[in-house]
């Protein structure tokens, strides 16, 4: 009986060890939150969230645990799968690619968030303002910028679809100028946004 406890504890240890793992970032000599957030691509506010252990964002020492937040896999791959779509079009129509940008797509996210939060559906919001403040205030810069967004389409492919069939959202879509994109999604309304800029 006590050899089966032993078992079970280690074991169980095991699986605990990995899932914290997994979640955790052990911090290095010369690391920032801000570095953190690059690496794992999540939002620096997000990170500052996830560990109010943490009392000084500014100040981390070496050997410090920093809690990862996961970032929801679904929304993540419908976000790449609309990317993935937009280039199909462009490409079609003999435009060159363009390459997601991860702090755009963080906006975008933040945008479909707050079109699901707050149940509006504009191009302007109540807490960020236009989409081109939005990308100011979050530290985008652009020398030009786009924004198209959607509610209620189930799946990449029936978004792509809708905005492939409107006249200004395809305009952005198929827009030479425009060289990166970010797309954000929430599942809650089926909120999907996405920006377009050229730095």
């Amino acid at each position: 009986m006590k050899r089966r406890l032993a078992i079970s504890f280690v074991i169980t240890s095991f699986i605990y060890a990995t899932n914290v793992s997994a979640d955790t970032y052990i911090v290095q000599s010369g690391d920032s939150l801000w570095k953190i957030a690059v690496k794992y691509q999540i939002g620096l506010s997000e990170i500052i969230a996830a560990n109010p252990q943490i009392r000084n964002p500014a100040l981390i020492y070496p050997n410090q645990k920093v809690t990862i937040p996961e970032k929801n896999q679904q929304a993540q791959s419908y976000e790449m799968e609309v990317v993935r779509l937009v280039n199909v079009q462009r490409s079609n129509n003999g435009l060159r690619a363009l390459t997601n940008n991860w702090e755009l797509q963080r906006v975008a996210q933040y945008k479909a968030r707050d079109l699901t939060d707050r149940n509006y559906f504009s191009h302007n919001s109540p807490v960020y303002g236009s989409p081109f403040d939005m990308m100011k205030n979050f530290g985008i810069r652009y020398s030009s910028a786009g924004e198209n967004i959607a509610k209620g389409q189930r799946t990449p492919k029936e978004v792509m679809n809708a905005w492939m069939n409107s006249q200004g959202h395809r305009a952005n879509i198929l827009n030479a100028n425009y060289t990166q994109i970010g797309v954000g999604y929430d599942s809650r309304s089926n909120a999907w946004v996405q920006m377009f800029i050229r730095p």
